[in-house]
């Protein structure tokens, strides 16, 4: 992995997360202001002051870095290798069957434990 970590945040970057979150408590602020009425123009409002301080937070040396690590974790996705339909099957199979063996087991030994403290208590 190749990330590359940021110095501390600059003046400008603590005045954006400053405004990301005055967006956010204004987009809470216009849906609980405008609740029950007004749908269209609550719906536009808060996804454009959400919009807005999504692009604010994504400039910040905290956005950027998250941006990088995006972009590397869908690049080790793309090298997993996937199983195949048969091992897939196989693999479900044998965990219903394990599931099932222990089920029953458990029953047994409850049952067991149950018939053995009814004999003691009575």
């Amino acid at each position: 992995m190749t990330v590359t970590i940021q110095p501390v945040a600059s003046q400008m970057d603590r005045w954006r997360w400053i405004i990301t979150t005055v967006l956010i408590a204004a987009a809470v602020a216009v849906n609980v202001h405008w609740a029950g009425k007004y749908l269209l123009l609550r719906l536009v409002g808060v996804v454009v002051l959400t919009a807005v301080a999504g692009w604010m937070a994504w400039n910040t040396a905290q956005g950027k870095n998250f941006a990088a690590l995006l972009k590397e974790a869908r690049d080790e996705a793309e090298k997993v290798v996937w199983p195949s339909r048969d091992e897939t099957w196989q693999t479900t199979l044998i965990v219903l069957a394990v599931v099932v063996v222990m089920s029953l087991l458990l029953w047994m030994a409850d049952s067991l434990f149950g018939w053995i403290i009814h004999a003691i208590v009575g």
